[in-house]
């Protein structure tokens, strides 16, 4: 049997929010990363990260398959589990819940459809001025994410490759009881995402299914082909005259 930390309470407790956090926008991360991170021994990073698993903060499983390096036992990788999700931000409660059930029995399902659309609206406007390059806009979005509590970030895939991306992932969504009640907001949320960036995006996995972590895909060469679209076209026969590609 391990060694017993402390209660949690003051530098403890800061420390375990720290991981935690750490573990949400970099998960599944192993713990000579999060020490890295952090800049904590391996030692005392490992004490937190068995005492949060057996708290339920935490989930520790095997690596993926690509992040296995060189020979003997692989390290283990850490998510954030059930309880610690429970203890990030959230944005909505059970009235929310209420409200929006209300709202899809008197006025049927397009009211929530509706809804989580306008509630997207906001984020669409704010990022609607971008026109650079992919990377920036990713990061703008990712930044703006991360701002309204979705432990944003992204990782590169499958580079030199025909599938090259980029994959976005959120470990933590403040809506995700009610997502998992309301699907809609999750499409809304994949829809927002394809106006910002200019192209089709592709959602691998969602906390609202059931999975550690909400990961959308987004492809590098369909994006270095088009720009984002955010004003209208004039429908005339010099339409494309003066038209960035």
């Amino acid at each position: 049997m391990g060694p017993t930390l402390p209660a949690a309470g003051g530098e403890e407790a800061r420390t375990r929010t720290r991981v935690r956090t750490t573990v949400a926008e970099l998960g599944p991360v192993s713990a000579a990363r999060i020490a890295e991170v952090l800049g904590l021994t391996g030692p005392a990073v490992r004490r937190h990260l068995e005492a949060m698993v057996a708290d339920g903060d935490l989930e520790a499983r095997d690596p993926r398959p690509d992040a296995r390096r060189g020979r003997g036992r692989p390290a283990k990788e850490y998510v954030v589990g059930s309880a610690g999700h429970d203890d990030l931000p959230s944005g909505y409660d059970e009235l929310a819940l209420t409200a929006l059930q209300y709202l899809s029995d008197a006025l049927g399902p397009d009211a929530v459809t509706d809804f989580a659309r306008r509630r997207f609206a906001g984020l669409e406007e704010s990022l609607a001025g971008l026109d650079g390059p992919l990377p920036e806009r990713i990061d703008a979005l990712v930044k703006a994410l991360a701002d309204q509590g979705f432990s944003a970030s992204t990782r590169p895939v499958a580079q030199g490759t025909a599938a090259e991306g980029v994959q976005l992932c959120q470990g933590h969504c403040p809506v995700q009881k009610v997502a998992e009640a309301f699907p809609q907001l999750c499409e809304a949320e994949r829809r927002t995402f394809e106006t910002v960036l200019g192209t089709r995006v592709q959602r691998l996995a969602t906390l609202a299914r059931g999975d550690h972590v909400c990961t959308t895909y987004v492809p590098l060469e369909a994006l270095h082909q088009q720009a984002p679209q955010h004003e209208p076209q004039h429908d005339d026969q010099n339409a494309t005259e003066g038209r960035r590609l």
